[in-house]
């Protein structure tokens, strides 16, 4: 059975070739991606067994984007098939002083229409570690927000650690709900909460001088979290940005210097890439300092690569977090 398993929507993503504007494009490059699908495809690289549930339609290119997940190492043995369509996003990558572009077309998918009915969580999680989820599913419709609340009380049931990426897309809640009414009782099941004190007064009501007193308000409202985390970006331009990270622990602030990322390849992922890195970080290390510098470290690698998910082997992150950023060629 897998120990890490995520919940939410891959999308198939059409991007144009190089840094080609949507207007000069007259063919696109095809993959598939998804928030916390990314997420298990990293720690896939690094050794853990990840499994992701989702649902496709049944068609050839649901199949398609299981096998995708399927060829990077991810079970895919939970994914539901039905539904009428394929959630798509296309993306036009930016560069220098021209930000990339990204367009959705997910109205109506197939995740858009699960209900809880068509997950069975206890035997998904029932000998599970740990089970991720981030915001911009329950976006989708009430019966994601609803099929996702029954995965946490599952996981909470048995005892998992339950980490939550809260940041979402404001232009997705269309069902009539907002997400204040729905991301709070997802959040009182969550330990490991990544969250910016913006979207803590947004989404909770609860305000702070600065981020630490933002995590004290959100942890005496929510006992069950553990830890608040967030990420810092300062983008010089759109190939060139720095980038770290805090941690909030319940007694201490932890904070990472500043990486570097210059030039970017593909900055699309990268805040998944750093949610895997600190659950490897969280799971293998005993300094949560240490977590937290591994997970900036692989979001930093990740913008190196092309596609949404980070391919690399734990000794290029721990290298990156150790400082060796030269990019020398390897042989």
């Amino acid at each position: 059975m897998a120990q890490i398993v995520s919940f939410g929507e891959v999308l198939m993503r059409l991007s144009t070739p190089g840094f080609s504007r949507f207007e000069q494009a007259r063919q696109l490059n095809v993959t598939y991606a998804g928030g916390e699908a990314n997420v298990s495809t990293a720690l896939a690289y690094w050794g853990h067994h990840t499994a992701h549930v989702t649902r496709f339609p049944d068609s050839p290119i649901g199949r398609a984007a299981a096998q995708y997940l399927h060829f990077h190492g991810v079970d895919i043995s939970h994914i539901v098939y039905g539904g009428p369509r394929m959630a798509v996003y296309f993306l036009e990558t930016g560069a220098a002083l021209r930000g990339s572009q990204i367009v959705y077309d997910r109205a109506n998918s197939s995740l858009a229409e699960v209900s809880p009915a068509d997950v069975d969580w206890e035997s998904i999680l029932k000998d599970a570690k740990w089970f991720h989820w981030a915001g911009i599913t329950p976006a989708l419709s009430q019966g994601a927000a609803d099929t996702l609340l029954e995965g946490i009380k599952v996981a909470r049931k048995y005892g998992l650690t339950v980490s939550g990426d809260i940041f979402y897309r404001a232009n997705l809640w269309k069902y009539g709900k907002k997400p204040s009414e729905i991301l709070p009782a997802l959040t009182a099941g969550t330990d490991i909460v990544i969250a910016n004190s913006e979207n803590i007064k947004e989404i909770f009501g609860i305000y702070g001088n600065d981020f630490k007193q933002s995590c004290v308000n959100l942890q005496q409202a929510y006992p069950q979290v553990r830890m608040v985390v967030d990420t810092k970006r300062t983008s010089i331009s759109a190939s060139h940005n720095l980038l770290r990270a805090y941690l909030w622990n319940g007694t201490e602030l932890l904070e990472t210097e500043d990486v570097e990322i210059n030039p970017i390849v593909d900055r699309v992922g990268g805040g998944d890439a750093f949610i895997a890195g600190l659950i490897h970080g969280l799971i293998t290390f005993d300094d949560q300092q240490k977590a937290l510098e591994f997970g900036v470290a692989a979001s930093a690698l990740k913008h190196t690569i092309e596609g949404d998910a980070l391919i690399s082997t734990i000794a290029e992150v721990e290298a990156i977090r150790q400082g060796e950023t030269s990019g020398r060629i390897k042989r």
